[in-house]
This record gives structure tokens, C-alpha cells and sequence, in this order.
């Protein structure tokens, strides 16, 4: 993947203020620098999310700010719930000859020219249980997704675990060996466990929905509060 590169600029704005700056297109951000203050920056919202969703949170970006550049690794991004417009991004300053520990996404791959596994061709269902593995890897050997054979799941019961990955050079997989990625369940008992989990659902809904402040009342309350507590925050 070629560099991608971000420049940012300074900001004095925290707290509630910040609601201004996303009006004018911005982002605001941190920079978390190995135990050094925290850098608080913003950056056009439209450059942020196209570089988050080339990098994710395994590929290192390139920063600028007015007085110095990084090398960084996205460590948290936050959006908006209902508009999905991108509200706040945390940048990790990583070293080009240190080790980083970082999320890698997992992909499903099969026999040249099928599509899906064994077990769908035959009707059955695969439920994917993780869509990333922790890693750890030079800034420069992270690689942009790991791969699993699916050509393994065939029958119900069927499993492919983090042991399934396939190895990349300077590359550990540090998430447990033993998780699932992916399990072979039969139609019949997954519709069965969803018509379980929707009677449950609807019981606490019923039973246990608190009065008062809503939720929405609630998250409006924290989310102002939001930029300030990352900006304070040290790895």
C-alpha cells in the first residue's frame, strides 16, 4: 500500500467547542506520543476518514502538524451512531525500528473458483466469529489482512480457529490460538437460538428498561466530554 500522508494542524478547542469545528469540516484528534503530552490537532474530516479507511488500525499513516511529522497508527475512531459522520480520531506515534501491537483484519479464503466455503455450497451456515487479530510486527511488516483456509469448514461443527491463520513472515499473531474465527451450524439451530435470543430480548425490554434519562439523554451528556477525556489520556 502506498504512503498515505495527513496533514493536521493545532487546535485550542476541547470540550463542547468542539460541535464548531465539525460544522467548518473538521476533525478533532490526539496524538498520543509515547508518555510525552498528548498533541492536540484537527484535520479535514473528508482527508481523516479517506486515510481511516485505507489504514484502519493496522497500517501506518504519515503525519504533519505545524511543528513536527509522526509516524502513527490509528488507535480509536469514533462516529456518529445516526449521521456515521466521523466525530474523533486517536493517533498512536509508533517507532519505524520498535515492535507496535496492533489489529490486523482476518479474511476467509477458498479453492480457486469458488466463492464461499464447502459447508455453504452444501446449505449449511458459517457464522464468522472475530473480523481481527491482535499482532505484533516492525511499523513496516504489518500486514494489511491475514488469511485462513475456509475450504475446511465443511460439515456442522466444523471449526476454523486463530491457529488456522496462515503465517506471515515477522509477523505473531498474539490474540489466543484457541478462539474461533468461524463454526459450521446447521439453518434449523441457528433460527431456533435467534427466536431464544428475541423472546429474551423482548422480557428485559419489558422488565428492565430504566426510567427517567434515556440513553440518548445520556450518551448526549458524555459525548461533549468525549474529546477532552481522550485528550488526557497516555499510553
Amino acid at each position: 500500500m502506498e504512503e498515505i500522508a495527513i496533514e493536521l494542524k493545532n487546535r485550542d478547542v476541547t470540550g463542547k467547542a468542539v460541535r464548531r469545528l465539525r460544522d467548518q469540516g473538521m476533525v478533532p484528534a490526539v496524538i498520543h506520543d509515547h508518555g510525552k503530552d498528548s498533541v492536540i490537532v484537527m484535520g479535514s474530516a473528508v482527508d481523516l476518514l479517506k486515510a481511516y479507511h485505507q489504514a484502519g488500525k493496522h497500517h501506518p499513516v504519515s503525519l504533519k502538524t505545524e511543528k513536527k511529522e509522526y509516524m502513527a497508527i490509528i488507535k480509536e475512531a469514533e462516529f456518529d451512531p445516526k449521521k456515521h459522520q466521523l466525530r474523533h480520531i486517536v493517533f498512536n506515534a509508533v517507532n519505524a525500528n520498535q515492535t507496535v501491537t496492533t489489529e490486523v483484519p482476518i479474511h476467509m479464503v477458498f479453492a480457486e473458483g469458488n466463492e464461499v466455503s464447502p459447508a455453504e455450497r452444501a446449505g449449511f451456515v458459517v457464522l464468522s466469529q472475530l473480523e481481527a487479530v491482535e499482532v505484533e510486527a516492525l511499523p513496516k511488516y504489518l500486514p494489511d489482512f491475514l488469511e485462513f483456509d475456509g475450504e475446511k469448514l465443511v460439515e456442522v461443527g466444523d471449526q476454523a480457529t486463530v491457529a488456522d491463520i496462515k503465517p506471515v513472515e515477522h509477523v505473531v499473531v498474539t490474540t489466543d490460538a484457541a478462539h474461533p474465527l468461524a463454526t459450521v451450524f446447521a439453518p434449523s439451530a441457528l433460527q431456533a437460538a435467534n427466536d431464544d435470543a428475541g423472546g429474551d430480548e423482548e422480557e428485559i425490554t419489558e422488565t428492565e428498561k430504566p426510567e427517567g434519562e434515556t440513553v440518548a439523554d445520556a450518551a448526549k451528556g458524555g459525548e461533549e466530554n468525549a474529546d477532552t477525556a481522550k485528550a488526557e489520556k497516555k499510553d
